[in-house]
């Protein structure tokens, strides 16, 4: 296993596991949410392309819409 950190917590995924992945793992739905990896905001068309590597940070974002 491959140990990141998701949203400040330890956090295993498979090795050579990427966003997507993850996402699939966590059963969280794609719409409204952002993914950040080592700081850097990834877009969601290189989800499937971004592997994670050992010590990865990972920060999810949910975005919420307001008025």
């Amino acid at each position: 296993m491959t140990q990141i950190i998701l949203n400040g917590a330890p956090h295993q995924v498979a090795p050579g596991a990427t966003l997507t992945d993850l996402m699939e793992a966590l059963a969280l739905p794609h719409q409204a949410l952002a993914l950040a990896v080592n700081r850097n905001v990834v877009p969601r068309q290189q989800w499937r392309e971004r592997g994670l590597q050992p010590g990865d940070q990972v920060d999810l974002v949910h975005a919420i819409g307001g008025g």
